[in-house]
């Protein structure tokens, strides 16, 4: 028996197949190829030049703390008599430091260490900074001063009228050498660090020869330098406490044990304010902000009221040495104190910009991130 079937149905325009090939239809946009960026290049042969000048930089800081130690057994026969054991103490340490630091560095440099590369931008950033302030200081004020020394010596020595044209030319030829020398070693070399330092292919040949995360990738280098200035500031209180203890403190100078509790307090505060803004604590950074326009505060009131060369005389200084520093009209002036001021000034509104890395966690930027794969 024979069973007939329907007919199929007849085809319609939506369940007609499509016709339309495979190939005609666009590819997702996930699929689309996304161009290689190109590697950044190899900056070995630089970091390798730049850490022997750091060396040869440090080798010279080096040389010159038999200079000091030469120049603090001259002033024995000096008329302003022998320099005190603190000042050339504080100046052999400062050399020291010095040397020690570009040394480290270079040689990290060389060995293209990460952390070498995160410190080395920090420090030549405020050896700029204060290479820039520095000079300009130099420049306004040696000119005075060296004509005053001049005046002084002309009129001690009974010196002939034609003799001031001839002095005149030559202190204009060691001035000029001078702001040369200043500029160069304190404006120009930093910048070519600062500029070598900061490339993003320097920062990825150190992250490939050096594959290890180090304690500088842990904060952002901003708040690193500021860690590093507080380091060094703790260190530096604690030797002008030890050498010189002249304290300045709303209105008036303290001087002896007083004066050395008083910078070795400042020294530890210091000492926790580089260890909280190298954690990111956002107290650490509230104190900092909070202790600056105070010290601001201090020394400002003290430049103002209290008598510089009566608390020179408490730590120390014979009469010829103060009035040397009485003739001096760098001195007389304050240039000194008041650069020191608009220093502080500088770095508190360094602080205030830095309020952006102590934020929440969540939204707090990052340090330099490192690469997916060491290499």
């Amino acid at each position: 028996m024979e069973v007939e079937l329907p007919p199929e149905p007849a085809s319609t325009p939506e369940s007609a197949p499509d016709s339309t090939p495979a190939t005609a239809a666009a590819p997702p946009l996930a699929a689309q190829p996304v161009p290689d960026t190109p590697p950044l290049a190899d900056r070995r042969t630089g970091l390798l030049i730049f850490g022997v000048i750091q060396i040869l930089l440090g080798l010279l800081s080096a040389l010159m703390v038999p200079l000091a130690a030469l120049g603090a057994f001259m002033s024995r026969l000096a008329p302003g008599g022998a320099m005190r054991p603190g000042q050339y103490i504080s100046g052999i340490a400062t050399y020291v430091f010095i040397a020690a630091a570009l040394l480290t560095l270079g040689i990290g440099s060389v060995q293209m260490k990460r952390w070498a590369r995160a410190l080395t931008v920090v420090t030549s950033w405020y050896w700029l900074i204060l290479g820039v302030l520095i000079t300009i200081l130099l420049t306004a004020v040696l000119p005075v001063t060296m004509r005053s020394a001049l005046a002084q010596a002309q009129q001690q020595s009974g010196a002939n009228p034609a003799s001031p044209e001839i002095t005149t030319g030559v202190m204009a030829v060691i001035l000029t050498v001078i702001i040369v020398f200043l500029a160069f070693f304190f404006v120009l070399v930093p910048i070519a660090f600062v500029v070598f330092y900061s490339r993003k292919d320097v920062a990825e040949t150190c992250r490939r020869r050096d594959p290890v995360e180090r304690w500088t990738d842990r904060t952002p280098l901003p708040v690193l330098g500021a860690s590093v200035a507080f380091f060094t500031g703790s260190l530096y209180m604690l030797l002008v406490g030890v050498t010189t203890p002249l304290f300045p403190f709303f209105g008036r100078y303290l001087t002896g044990i007083g004066g050395a509790a008083c910078f070795v307090v400042l020294a530890a505060l210091d000492m926790y304010l580089a260890i909280a803004l190298f954690r990111l604590q956002s107290s650490g950074w509230w104190i900092a902000v909070i202790a600056a326009p105070v010290r601001l505060l201090s020394m400002v009131l003290t430049f103002g009221k209290a008598d510089l060369i009566q608390a020179y005389s408490k730590v120390g200084f014979s009469d010829a040495q103060l009035n040397t520093l009485n003739s001096n009209p760098m001195f007389r002036s304050h240039v000194i104190l008041w650069w020191s001021l608009i220093s502080l000034v500088v770095f508190l509104g360094y602080l205030l910009w830095l309020k952006r890395y102590f934020t929440t966690p969540a939204s707090r930027p990052q340090a330099d991130p490192l690469p997916a794969q060491a290499v």
